[in-house]
């Protein structure tokens, strides 16, 4: 049996108001040796019913129990992907009609890169193309520190990895429930330079209601955890002190929300664990003084502070 060149490895949960565009933006790639796997996460809508009736012999759909975990759904999808090249989309955003070929082209044309990524824009609930904001900053080559410092921002649907470079750093992190495509990323940037395609390939659906990413206390609890587990990979010790540092920056912001919820103990649980690893930083020893003082604070005082702060 003939290998796919390309996997499309495709996620979903409960988007049936989105799927359809999605899997024919694949349908309707220019390059046409691919084979879509798509892994559905135990949907309750008519998610299921739209898969059951998909024709095309190249797709190939697995009904798995509700887990919640978009890493280990995708996972699942990887791990039936026969494809030398694992692409990435996610069931609300769609693809321009040449990404494949673009980027293919691309990677064959720098072998030593082994991994892509493109611009992409960003479209509402219906479709309708935002508004630009500024010109994001697209990085090549290789990128591990500005993925560390968050100035290289990479779309889950822009990327295409070669499987065995795939295979060699490990698939998603299935304990990491947020932040777990940044993982990805960043251990892909430690053992590859990567290519870019300036021109955007991908739609991402960024206003709507039912994304995964909408618990801002998991998330801030999920980039404590990844901080820290990068900082125990990272080749050099500048490196391994940046990652500490964003770890320490994070677990303000971690504790900032449990104030926010009125949960103290948390906060001290918080601000106690990670003085472990922050107490270096003189910053961090502000910080955790204004989060301990914020709830007692009188509120004309705390006014005051966030005019001043601007």
């Amino acid at each position: 049996m003939t290998l796919p060149e390309v996997s499309v490895v495709l996620p979903t949960y409960n988007r049936a108001a989105y799927l359809r565009e999605a899997v024919d933006s694949v349908s309707a790639q220019t390059y046409r040796d691919w084979e879509l796997v798509i892994a559905d996460d135990g949907s309750d809508d008519s998610t299921r019913a739209f898969l059951s009736r998909l024709e095309d012999p190249r797709t190939i759909v697995l009904f798995l129990a509700h887990s919640g975990n978009p890493g280990a759904v995708r996972n699942r999808a990887i791990e039936r992907a026969r494809g030398k090249y694992v692409a990435f989309l996610d069931s609300d955003d769609v693809w321009a009609p040449r990404k494949l070929e673009i980027q293919l082209d691309l990677m064959r044309s720098r072998p030593e890169r082994r991994w892509s990524y493109s611009n992409t824009t960003e479209i509402d609930e219906k479709s309708n193309p935002l508004p630009a904001g500024a010109e994001p900053s697209l990085y090549d080559g290789w990128i591990v520190e500005p993925l560390l410092t968050l100035r290289a921002s990479i779309a889950t649907p822009s990327v295409v990895v070669e499987r065995s470079l795939l295979d060699e750093v490990g698939p998603f992190d299935e304990a990491q429930h947020f932040g777990e495509d940044y993982d990805l990323w960043v251990r892909l940037a430690l053992r590859s330079e990567v290519s870019v395609v300036s021109e955007p390939l991908a739609r991402v659906r960024n206003r709507h209601f039912d994304r995964y990413s909408i618990d801002r206390l998991a998330e801030f609890v999920a980039w404590v955890r990844l901080y820290g587990k990068m900082a125990g990979i990272m080749p050099d010790s500048r490196l391994r002190s940046l990652c500490m540092r964003r770890r320490a920056e994070q677990a303000l912001v971690l504790a900032g929300q449990y104030v926010d919820r009125g949960d103290h103990a948390a906060v001290a649980r918080t601000l106690i664990a990670s003085s472990t690893y922050s107490w270096r930083y003189l910053d961090w020893w502000w910080g955790a003084a204004k989060t301990i003082v914020r709830p007692v604070a009188p509120s004309p005082l705390r006014s005051l502070y966030r005019r001043w702060r601007g």
